[in-house]
């Protein structure tokens, strides 16, 4: 009972706090790069990002003045590299919430409008492009087993990157019309208050489901729970040995990590020129656009877009109630729109028309073969009836 009590009044470590406040994984990556150059930059003592935050945590407590100094030096010092054209003025106001967030957890009081009054202003939306189809087919050309898998699913549902660190293969279900697969429904951040449903495309599923088959044959044993996105295993040794047997979820970091490891081997990232940070298109976020986009030109309701995106479409998220079906039948819109290899596509359509001509085909030939069968049975009827006739007629002659 001491114990308890002791380990209850006992204050919690500033950086553990600053980690609990976020959620996200990319999110907490982010926040927590920012927050350490910050330490980098005032150059505060302590040799692990720990003992940093708890040594700036003691002495802002001590001396207020010299906290909020150290914040408006750093934050100036972002402000000419803004000037300089080294970074944009979203930056800095990244940089400033970051180090807001982890005061605020640790109960440092800062006059943050006195910071924020001078801030550049940012742009509520990035100046880049989507990729183009062709550099998305160069993207999915990379050596790993994964990188379509994960190219054809963000590109055809717009999920964001942290979506990986939530997605089983329970949450992926085939949706089936006339015994055609025409996409999948599949369930975004099981279990958490952000949950939603949104579509992939056949092709998406296609894909989805090789890799499962290859990670089951390989050894492991898939099951609802199966993380649909793992580490990779030695595939040197013989299947159903090695590592295949025990799988380790990819998590978001990872998926973003082998994204961009994929777009600088395909030769479709460079080093940017001097004075210019930013590339034509992110990395993983340009795939979200990329659905959007390609949605809204083939005609689908933004108001559905925006649903499948997990976006807020302000009172219309208390009234608007679509359904499953009509959301599907809209994305169904643009489903060619949203497929990276029309080659494919196209060649399983065609065998699909070629399969439904051959059954009607079939059916027809039958319905003539009965038509026939049906003439037949009535030409012998009429004969039969011919023949007592006939008969009758014999019996009658004197």
């Amino acid at each position: 009972m001491d114990n308890q009590k002791t380990m209850m009044s006992e204050e919690l470590e500033p950086w553990s706090l600053f980690i609990y406040a976020m959620k996200a994984p990319m999110t907490r990556d982010r926040y927590q790069t920012r927050v350490a150059k910050f330490f980098e930059f005032i150059e505060i003592d302590g040799i692990t990002i720990e003992e940093k935050a708890r040594t700036f945590v003691t002495r802002s407590r001590n001396d207020r003045t010299w906290a909020f100094n150290s914040i408006m030096k750093f934050t100036y010092f972002q402000k000419q590299r803004v000037d300089r054209k080294e970074i944009t003025g979203a930056t800095v106001r990244n940089y400033v919430k970051s180090i807001k967030l982890f005061c605020e957890m640790a109960d440092i009081p800062i006059q943050w409008n006195k910071i924020t009054r001078g801030l550049p202003r940012g742009r509520k939306y990035a100046d880049d492009r989507i990729p183009t189809l062709e550099e998305i087919k160069k993207l999915v050309e990379y050596p790993d087993r994964r990188i379509k898998a994960i190219v054809y699913t963000m590109a055809s549902s717009g999920i964001r990157i942290g979506a990986w660190d939530y997605i089983q293969w329970g949450h992926i279900r085939p949706v089936e019309k006339n015994g055609e697969i025409v996409a999948a429904k599949m369930i975004v951040y099981a279990g958490e208050d952000e949950e939603y449903f949104t579509f992939i495309s056949p092709s998406a599923w296609h894909e989805l489901k090789k890799w499962m088959d290859y990670r089951q044959t390989s050894g492991e044993k898939i099951s609802d729970s199966s993380w649909v996105m793992r580490d990779l295993w030695d595939t040197r040794v013989a299947q159903g040995r090695g590592f295949a047997s025990l799988p380790k979820k990819l998590s978001s970091v990872g998926v973003k990590r082998l994204m961009e490891r994929a777009i600088w081997a395909q030769g479709l990232r460079t080093k940017s020129a001097p004075g210019k940070k930013r590339h034509p298109y992110q990395a993983n976020h340009s795939l979200r656009k990329w659905f959007k986009t390609r949605c809204e030109i083939s005609g689908m309701k933004p108001i559905n877009i925006e649903k499948l995106m997990n976006h807020s479409t302000g009172i219309s998220d208390a009234y608007y109630r679509a359904t499953e079906n009509e959301l599907l039948e809209d994305y169904l819109k643009s489903i060619d729109s949203l497929e990276i290899n029309m080659e494919s596509s196209n060649l399983r359509k065609q065998i699909d028309d070629l399969t439904s001509k051959a059954q009607t085909n079939e059916y027809v030939i039958t319905a003539k073969l009965q038509e026939k069968d049906d003439a037949l049975i009535t030409l012998s009827d009429q004969v039969m009836k011919l023949m007592v006739e006939v008969q009758e007629l014999k019996k009658q002659r004197p």
